[in-house]
């Protein structure tokens, strides 16, 4: 799948996009997190987005893991944990 319509696929499952589940973002040492598991086959694909405000404006990293789970919250779960460990290994330096 091309990295396009992958993004585009986060952007529609985060806004909630028809037919698409919608998961709440979750606060974590100064940063946000947008899990944005998405339908994969019978599957879905754990994803979803890092967010900061700067005095540079808003930084964001997208992310997709090869984890997949076949139950929606199980996904977002997985998602908020990978993104949580993001954080604590790479901090700022993800937005590079």
């Amino acid at each position: 799948m091309k990295l396009k319509a992958v993004i585009g696929k986060l952007a529609g499952a985060s806004a909630g996009g028809k037919g698409q589940h919608s998961a709440e973002t979750v606060e974590y040492k100064g940063y946000r997190i947008i899990p944005a598991p998405y339908r994969s086959g019978d599957q879905y694909q754990v994803a979803g987005a890092i967010e900061k405000t700067t005095s540079e404006g808003v930084k964001r990293h997208d992310f997709i893991r090869a984890d997949t789970s076949p139950i929606w919250e199980d996904a977002v779960a997985i998602a908020t944990a990978k993104a949580r460990q993001i954080i604590d290994q790479q901090g700022d330096r993800a937005f590079k």
